[in-house]
């Protein structure tokens, strides 16, 4: 038997399992017409929701980066890589675009000679955890406030950081460790004490024009943006949905974010690890670190639900901030970043030190959130 009809009898399988399970709690037609609901739901109400914060965000951002502004934080955060991250100065403008933008921005960077020539090899590989710690981190942080949470949006942003600290240190060390010939330089050797400035356009267009072109060109961004997290938020999110969330006050009517709450039946097995941990106490909660592994923007899409069932409070969004930060689709960009850059040796170690630095982060924002809530 050939191995694509294998695997094509085992999604069958799998299909008819899963579907079957939820049809035959639900009922097939209520089990369709939630699926089409829920989806349509999200799009209405998340999707564009979320693509007007990320236009916002991204005119901001672009706004920021064409009058100096990024450069400025870069210059400011630049003493503080080498004690607390082992990373060249530079490294600190990958943070910053990362945490405007998105994961991705730290791979422009990276092959850029020019930058990449301050790092030694373990370094520049382990630039993918610390990217990936603030990607979307903007859009993140604003979506939590708008949900009048700044509190625990801004200690959820200091556990996200603790969480970068962890995972690429962890990084750099299991790479130490392994693959030796990782500690020679990429290539040749700068002076930090005279770091080289990102070549810029020169800017002869008048102060206007060049706040309106940033505006609108970091908005388009945004769109962009915003239509590339549809298929994450629709799928997962809808799948998550229909896995956590239980019937109506009506029974099962077909209506949108119902479904069999497999997830928190299985949770709640040792509630008291996520209790303990992250403070959770409705096992519903877990459902957005999960979805965070695949895409922080399909997880973003659950917090209108959370809100709407009375379960989303200061000390969840400060644990959603900081994994929905640190974790933000680490699962579907470290394997990309790594093998753009050429290091695929060393993707199962960027996992392992993310995946723990994220459970750190969410643990650090439930303690540091209760210790100034007992203030």
């Amino acid at each position: 038997m050939k191995r694509s009809h294998v695997e094509a009898v085992v999604l069958l399988l799998a299909l008819c399992a899963v579907f079957g399970t939820l049809g035959w709690r639900m009922g097939g037609g209520n089990l369709i017409n939630t699926l089409t609901n829920t989806a349509h739901n999200l799009l209405l109400n998340t999707v564009f929701y979320l693509m007007g914060i990320t236009v916002l965000t991204g005119a901001l951002s672009k706004l920021l980066a064409e009058f100096g502004v990024v450069s400025l934080l870069e210059k400011v955060l630049r003493p503080l890589m080498k004690p607390i991250y082992n990373l060249p100065g530079v490294a600190a403008l990958g943070g910053v675009m990362t945490f405007l933008s998105d994961n991705p921005a730290i791979i422009a960077l990276s092959k850029d000679k020019t930058f990449a020539s301050y790092f030694k090899k373990y370094q520049l590989v382990s630039l993918t955890n610390f990217g990936t710690a603030f990607g979307m981190g903007f859009v993140v942080i604003v979506t939590m406030i708008s949900f009048g949470q700044a509190g625990g949006a801004l200690v959820g942003l200091f556990g996200a950081v603790c969480g970068s600290v962890i995972s690429t240190r962890l990084m750099q060390r299991s790479c130490r460790k392994a693959f030796p010939e990782m500690e020679e330089p990429v290539m040749g050797t700068v002076n930090e004490a005279e770091p080289a400035e990102l070549p810029e356009e020169e800017k002869k267009q008048s102060v206007f024009m060049r706040f309106l072109n940033a505006i609108l060109d970091g908005g388009k961004n945004g769109v962009e943006l915003g239509l590339a997290i549809i298929p994450g938020v629709l799928i997962i999110t809808t799948a998550v949905i229909l896995i956590t969330f239980g019937p109506g006050p009506e029974g099962y009517t077909g209506a949108a974010n119902q479904g069999v709450p497999m997830l928190p039946w299985l949770a709640e097995k040792i509630h008291w690890v996520f209790e303990w941990l992250f403070g959770f106490e409705d096992m519903r909660l877990i459902a957005f670190p999960m979805t965070a592994l695949g895409s922080v923007g399909a997880s973003l899409g659950l917090l209108g639900t959370y809100n709407e069932a009375g379960i989303l409070d200061g000390n969840a969004i400060a644990v959603f901030t900081a994994i929905g930060m640190c974790w933000s689709g680490f699962l579907s960009t470290h394997t990309a970043m790594l093998d753009s850059l050429g290091y695929r040796k060393a993707i199962s170690k960027a996992l392992g030190a993310h995946t723990v630095a994220g459970l750190c982060a969410g643990v650090i924002a439930h303690f540091v959130y209760l210790a100034f809530s007992l203030l």
